[in-house]
């Protein structure tokens, strides 16, 4: 039988070519997002600034125990640098902190003409990175500082010129010292030592801690030494490119976005990729029922009929699947530029794509392949001979009950997510929509046959009414033939149902952001500072300018609910040990919350935010009380209990836990307030109020204002960056459904030779059977638009329900009529150019041709 296998695919090459198609694309896609998610989950990027350090020390990133790390940068105790230099084979243990910062000429009156954004380290650090002096000499007193010559080029400033820097808040002039060259980014400038330690983000801080090893000594006993000496603490020892995770934080945090990105469109293609070589397959066996019927009349068994199908879908799978190996990691790095370039993942981070995600991507073709050929094999396998031949002539649409039994499973996974996402904040509702989508369509997938046969039933009378003869004659042919319909419309419902669920899924939750935040802003201006951020206090001196009603700092950042102790003392160590639920945290100013935003108290007094203190959202104040102390984690990882003083309702988007502004900041990668809202009073000019504000009467120099269009016009641009990233994975999946499309019609056409040649033979005219196709086309594609619709309702009324509380998606309705029209010409165009091809087969020829 197995050469029988090989011998067989050079007689039946459109349905293997076809087969070998969508193995090949199918693979592509998972490798390359298996390249993505190994990339995220090893976060890797190139040290720059610390690549002469052969180790590194940094804050761990990760919540303990589990795939989650923590927003903003976790930083080491300044005494770490001596613990580490007193471990074995360590020559040097170099402290490195990052420091937000703006440069400008100096214009005699601490001003700012021109700031270009830097950041700024302390001058011990420069020997990490190989720094050189090209120009004057090093900042060893206060007041000096040494700049990049490429940074010192883009502010015009030179060895001896003064220059005003925007520190923390503060803007002061220096002088400076001299100019440098080096490894990394061009915006860096070097410090003082004391003016880096009392600029740092976190007094007592340190971000990292680069080991100069002794000569000679083996780094790797070095590290091992420095991981004892640190053990069960906080701290990530790290060699090689891990180094650049110190250097690049981003590269963990928005390395998860990576990973949650790949691995959901990783395994929407997988769950494509099933049914679509499934379904290809299953079409290219239906093509060849004659010669299993007469393979089985002659008496060969099921099993050898089986081994026969299993050894050609064997050798077709190996050769696509080891094809796809080669652009597979290329699509995956393609993919990482253009994430780079939309700003989702750090242009310093590494493209990885190992020998895991060749052999899952490999692997998830062939298992797909072999798992559907031996589902496809199995009904002409136990066909019993006496009804062979009958059957290959008349295909009778079975319902087997381990199909009926997968379909009711999916179609009630479907409705379970369906109701889940109804219930869900909308911000996360995406997350169980797509999957609900992927189980809607394969469950009507499975109940292929019986759905094809009630949408001919439907479409029956309208289409004989319109079309005549003609369409008489294809409706016969699709209740004769329901497998080869249920074949061709599959795909149709495959790919319009994907493509509409997931684009307006995308428009849906773009347009629910941008509401929520348009809803949520109550302030007529936003102030931010050049000089990298605000000073807590800031927001106090504002609010008690003239014209301004209020005013609130907003400090956006993300922590943890922590278990409480009544749960942690239920744990009996058996099962999953609780874990804390991921919380937006922002800090706000209490004087001035309720009126630069729309939040209310529903319980308590948002005037008590204060100290050590929390306002919650109704939904994670659940089972506490006003008054009780409440663990958390901020966003560095520090461990807090504040009291809750009071509940908010739960805004769409806005379920943020609220602290003081103060608190929050001080556990934040920067240490400072990026934001200050601002209300205005009733009847004030804005635009005058806000030229008071930044003008040399300033509370503080360097501010800016921008108004509220401004701020819901770039909220706008960046929710639609965001989904520009999304469009991009969801083209690849729905393009992947599209080419199994035009693949499934060429076969499902393409085969009937045979059939158009009786019918020439008969004496229909190449136009009649023309017109034929056209309706069998047309039945084909309502068939599977309808379908594809109804996957596509079921998919979005609950998550517009739970995005913007109606049951209408958002997004323009040029965007389904694309989709509609798209599939109608791709459908009907490839059928009648299949058909066209065939009729040009002369009919001695084709009845006497193989099938």
């Amino acid at each position: 039988m197995i050469g029988l296998a090989l011998r067989s695919l050079k007689f039946h090459k459109g349905g293997f070519v076809a087969s070998f198609i969508a193995l090949f694309f199918g693979a592509t896609i998972v490798i390359a997002c298996g390249g993505l998610l190994e990339t995220g989950v090893r976060g890797l990027a190139e040290p720059q600034r610390l690549r002469t350090a052969p180790i590194v020390l940094t804050g761990d990133q990760g919540y303990p125990e589990s795939n989650k790390v923590f927003r903003e940068r976790v930083r080491l105790d300044s005494a770490d640098v001596s613990k580490a230099a007193a471990v074995s084979g360590v020559q040097a243990a170099v402290p490195d902190v990052s420091i937000p910062a703006m440069v400008a000429p100096a214009d005699g009156k601490g001003g700012v003409k021109g700031g270009v954004t830097a950041t700024g380290h302390g001058w011990d650090s420069a020997r990490l990175g190989s720094y050189r002096l090209v120009q004057g000499s090093a900042p060893g007193a206060a007041g000096q500082v040494a700049l990049d010559s490429r940074l010192a080029a883009r502010a015009g400033a030179k060895a001896g010129d003064r220059v005003t820097l925007g520190l923390r808040g503060t803007m002061a002039t220096y002088r400076v010292s001299g100019l440098v060259s080096g490894p990394g980014a061009a915006e860096t400038l070097f410090l003082a030592d004391s003016d880096a330690a009392r600029h740092a983000p976190q007094r007592d801080k340190v971000d990292s801690i680069g080991i100069l090893t002794r000569p000679g000594t083996d780094t790797g006993q070095v590290r091992a030494a420095l991981a004892d000496a640190f053990a069960g603490a906080p701290v990530s020892v790290l060699t090689g490119d891990e180094r650049g995770r110190a250097e690049f934080p981003a590269v963990v945090t928005d390395g998860k976005n990576l990973v949650s990105l790949s691995a959901v469109f990783g395994g929407m293609s997988i769950m494509v990729t099933v049914f679509v070589v499934a379904s290809t397959l299953g079409l290219s066996l239906q093509q060849r029922q004659r010669q299993m019927a007469l393979l089985r009349a002659i008496g060969s068994t099921p099993g050898q009929v089986r081994r026969m199908v299993l050894a050609e879908t064997f050798t077709i799978a190996v050769f696509a699947t080891a094809l796809a190996c080669v652009p597979g990691p290329r699509l995956g790095h393609w993919l990482l530029g253009r994430f780079v370039d939309a700003g989702v993942v750090p242009d310093v981070m590494i493209h990885r794509s190992g020998g895991v995600p060749m052999i899952v991507g490999a692997g998830a073709g062939l298992l797909t392949a072999l798992g559907a050929a031996w589902i496809a094999a199995r009904a002409a396998a136990r066909t019993r001979p006496t009804e062979a031949l009958a059957e290959a002539s008349l295909q009778r649409g079975r319902l087997n009950w381990i199909r009926l039994l997968f379909a009711v499973l999916c179609l009630a996974g479907g409705t379970t997510l369906a109701i889940v996402t109804m219930n869900v904040d909308g911000t996360i509702a995406g997350s169980t929509a797509t999957p609900a989508a992927m189980l809607w369509t394969a469950g009507f997938g499975l109940l292929g046959p019986t759905l094809s046969r009630l949408m001919t039933a439907l479409l029956r009378w309208p289409l004989r009414a319109v079309t005549g003869f003609s369409g008489q004659l294809a409706i016969l042919n699709a209740k004769a033939r329901a497998n080869r319909l249920a074949g061709a419309v599959m795909p149709v419902m495959l790919a319009t149902g994907l493509a509409t669920a997931l684009i307006y899924l995308q428009t849906t939750q773009n347009q629910g952001a941008q509401q929520a935040f348009e809803d949520n802003l109550r302030a007529d201006l936003v102030l931010t500072s050049a000089a990298g951020g605000m000073p807590t206090s800031v927001a106090d001196d504002i609010g008690k300018e003239p014209g301004v009603a209020a005013a609130s700092a907003y400090v956006p950042s993300a922590g943890f609910m922590e278990p409480s102790k009544a749960e942690m003392e239920a744990y009996d160590g058996k099962g999953r040990r609780p874990k804390g639920d991921r919380v937006q945290i922002t800090g706000v100013s209490a004087a001035g919350i309720e009126r630069t935003t729309a939040i209310r108290a529903v319980s308590g007094s948002l005037a008590d935010l204060r100290g050590d203190t929390v306002a919650l959202p109704e939904s994670s104040a659940q089972g506490h009380r006003i008054g009780e102390r409440i663990p958390m984690r901020m966003g560095d990882g520090t461990v807090v209990e504040p009291r809750l003083v009071a509940t908010v309702g739960d805004q769409r988007g806005y379920g943020a836990a609220l602290m003081p502004a103060s608190v929050v900041a001080a556990h934040t990668t920067d240490g400072m307030v990026p934001q200050i809202l601002v209300a205005a009073d009733s009847g004030a000019d804005t635009a005058g109020l806000a030229a008071e504000l930044t003008g040399s009467g300033a509370p503080l120099p360097g501010l800016r204002a921008a108004d509220r269009a401004v701020l819901v016009t770039a909220s706008a641009e960046q929710n639609d960056t965001q989904t520009w990233v999304a469009y991009l994975l969801v083209s690849m999946v729905v393009g992947y459904a599209v080419i199994a499309l035009v693949n499934s019609l060429v076969m499902a056409t393409g085969e009937r030779r045979r059939e158009f040649t009786l019918q020439r033979l008969v004496g229909a005219t190449r136009g009649q059977v023309m017109r034929m196709m056209t309706v069998e086309a047309l039945l084909t594609a309502l068939a599977g638009l309808a379908l594809g619709m109804l996957v596509a309702v079921l998919t979005l009324v609950p998550l517009s329900q739970a995005v913007l509380a109606r049951a209408l998606p958002a997004g323009p309705p040029s965007i389904l009529l694309a989709v509609l029209v798209s599939a109608l010409v791709l459908t009907v165009g490839t059928t009648l150019l299949t058909t066209q091809v065939a009729l040009r087969t002369r009919p001695s020829a084709a009845i006497g041709s193989r099938e």
